[in-house]
């Protein structure tokens, strides 16, 4: 098939004539961003939705909610900054291979060889260690990779782009857990084939869709403060970055608190022997992939076309805020079933449309894209790795499960409100 270069957007008055010939977005690159997303996102969901609960499950049964609390909120604190540090670094990166791609292969690198080790910890303590190095390596591969939508397409066309991410995001979010469910009783062979397919389809990312050389591209003085001054985006002086950080904080918060206990909450709370509760898990991300293949391509084209963006995200919190209180009135597995299809419906429009909407409300017109698009991405770090603290708390302390489907939905309605006050984005 013949490729159909889109013309790239330049990069800030400062960023060189080598940086205003950047890879450009051909018809390749789209299935390739949804691949990539897939296979990053396989690996989030089956670690952090099957394979580490089941590993720290098996150190200590009666613990293992605490046990799983610490080890991700112990990863959290580390991995805060990730994104923005490697997508900053990127920023400024000149190489034959371009600016992203050198982060992207290292991150894959050395986040699949300690996948291949995790497997085999016994101790609390080193799977600890192993899981928040495979969480900053995989978030140094996530934060340039975020920024090649904004690098290569233009704006009239991130909806689809932004789509495109979001399939494959879905689509990862299901088979990462399906894998991961039928080798949850050999999760030294679950790390190692994700590790495996990470390496594999980063490279084959870069290899397909390769970025304009930065070698001789100027680049400003390195200096320390301010590049550690750059990663504060003052609120008052943009204040749409701000409230789009909060917006995106909030509904992946609401999300997550649900999503990474989802296998407790069959075996706890629908009383699901684990291995039963295993295979269920798989079924309700088939339930939720199903609607979600419907609302992600639908809800992207038609934000292209209407030109807005924000409609999409108050319809999707609504949609996902009713899936999460299913559980409430229906505590079954159909009642989780029901829940994950209603679920897909409103995550998947808002992956359709958030990726787009962030690319929009950068300062600079995204001149420091990977920077900014990283503190963003903040937003989605903070609470996908505080969640299971957050929901720990919540189960443990404040009424069990039925408070922490009540919290969530509350959460991702308030993220509707947050966006409500963007200006630069219909």
């Amino acid at each position: 098939m013949p490729e159909s270069p889109v013309p790239a957007r330049t990069a800030g008055p400062h960023a060189g004539p080598a940086l205003s010939a950047r890879g450009t977005a051909t018809l390749r690159l789209l299935p390739s961003l949804a691949v990539n997303a897939l296979v990053l996102f396989a690996t989030y969901s089956g670690l952090i939705g099957v394979l580490l609960p089941n590993q720290v499950a098996a150190l200590d049964p009666a613990h293992k909610v605490a046990n799983l609390s610490l080890v991700t909120t112990v990863s959290f604190v580390f991995t805060l900054f990730a994104q923005p540090i490697a997508g900053a670094l990127s920023d400024r990166t000149r190489s034959r291979l371009g600016r992203r791609a050198p982060w992207m292969l290292g991150g894959a690198a050395v986040g699949a060889g300690f996948l291949l080790g995790l497997g085999g910890m016994r101790s609390l303590l080193w799977i600890a260690v192993f899981w928040v190095i495979i969480q900053v390596a995989l978030n140094v591969l996530q934060g340039p990779l975020s920024a090649v939508v904004a690098d290569r397409f233009p704006r009239e066309r991130r909806g689809m782009a932004s789509a495109m991410v979001g399939v494959g995001t879905m689509v990862g979010v299901s088979g990462g857990v399906l894998m991961a469910g039928q080798v949850a009783g050999h999760v030294g062979v679950g790390y190692a084939i994700f590790a495996v397919v990470v390496l594999v389809a980063t490279g084959a990312f870069v290899l397909l869709n390769p970025d304009a050389p930065t070698r001789g591209a100027a680049r400003e003085p390195f200096s320390w403060r301010e590049f550690l001054a750059g990663f504060w985006v003052n609120p008052r002086r943009y204040p749409d970055f701000a409230w789009a950080f909060a917006g995106r904080f909030l509904f992946i918060l609401g999300y997550f608190v649900v999503y990474g206990f989802q296998l407790y909450i069959l075996t706890d709370y629908i009383r699901l022997p684990l291995a039963t509760a295993n295979k269920t898990i798989g079924l309700l991300s088939l339930a939720s992939l199903a609607t979600t293949l419907v609302s992600i391509p639908l809800s992207g084209w038609l934000s292209d076309r209407l030109g807005r963006r924000k409609i999409f995200v108050y319809l999707a919190s609504a949609a996902l805020a009713a899936g999460l209180l299913v559980p409430l009135v229906a505590p079954t597995v159909t009642g989780m079933v029901v829940s994950g299809a209603i679920q897909g419906l409103g995550y998947g429009a808002y992956m359709a449309c958030d990726t787009a909407l962030m690319t929009e409300v950068l300062p600079g017109g995204g001149a420091a894209a990977g920077k900014d698009l990283g503190i963003l991405n903040i937003a989605t770090n903070i609470p996908q790795a505080a969640s299971p603290a957050v929901a720990g708390l919540l189960i443990t302390a404040l009424g069990g499960y039925p408070a922490l489907f009540v919290f969530a939905a509350a959460a991702v309605l308030l993220a509707s409100l947050a966006i409500a006050p963007i200006r630069t984005v219909r």
